[in-house]
């Protein structure tokens, strides 16, 4: 093994032949996938076990390569929360959420996890790739801070009933490079796996 190369598990490997069998000459068959959508595509069916994300992911595969660029070039790595922060083991990550005073947070009208993304940003600067995958609320937030923030990435796939579709969707039409999806579906297991699949793809290119 190489430094800084990574060597995939044999219940991992085995789990991806299962997922590429069963999509093998369907619709849904990811081989017909540029390659960094496929290793996010199915990065993230391996995470959750579910299928339905082949037809769910938004992505772009030109977006997808100027991340891996990005982040060969050391750009930070911002999450929302500390569960998204802990599923990403390859590279050191900013979380600002512990820092967050939320009776102050509530003043300014902003959840915890929205306060947070300004927190980050005041810290990372622009080019950063932004990984959320908990709270509508802090896509949102991001969204404003757009100009400020300049994403190498926006990776948003928050989860929940409440807000999440409508995040997803302001992110698309907002044009930065992204990541998203179009379901209520999502949450930090699936935020950390897309962004895995394009840190081991740094790995191993």
């Amino acid at each position: 093994m190489t430094p800084g190369s990574r060597v995939a598990h044999p219940i991992e490997l085995r789990s991806y032949e299962i997922l590429r069998a069963r999509l093998d000459g369907t619709s849904l068959d990811t081989a017909r996938l540029p390659p960094l959508t496929r290793a996010v595509v199915e990065r993230v069916v391996h995470a959750t076990a579910d299928i339905d994300y082949v037809a769910d992911l938004v992505c772009d595969e030109t977006a997808l390569g100027d991340a891996v660029a990005a982040i060969a070039a050391h750009a930070p790595v911002v999450t929302d929360v500390r569960m998204t922060a802990a599923g990403i083991t390859t590279r050191n990550v900013v979380c600002r959420l512990g820092d967050v005073d939320p009776v102050a947070a509530a003043r300014d009208g902003l959840t915890r996890s929205a306060a947070a993304v300004g927190l980050a940003l005041d810290e990372v600067g622009p080019g950063a790739v932004w990984v959320i995958g908990c709270a509508p609320t802090a896509l949102e937030r991001l969204l404003t801070l757009a100009d400020l923030a300049r994403p190498a990435l926006v990776i948003g796939l928050p989860v929940g009933f409440v807000g999440a579709v409508e995040a997803k969707e302001a992110l698309r039409a907002a044009g930065l490079p992204a990541v998203s999806n179009r379901s209520e579906k999502g949450g930090a297991a699936v935020a950390a796996a897309a962004v895995n699949a394009l840190l081991y793809e740094g790995l191993n290119p």
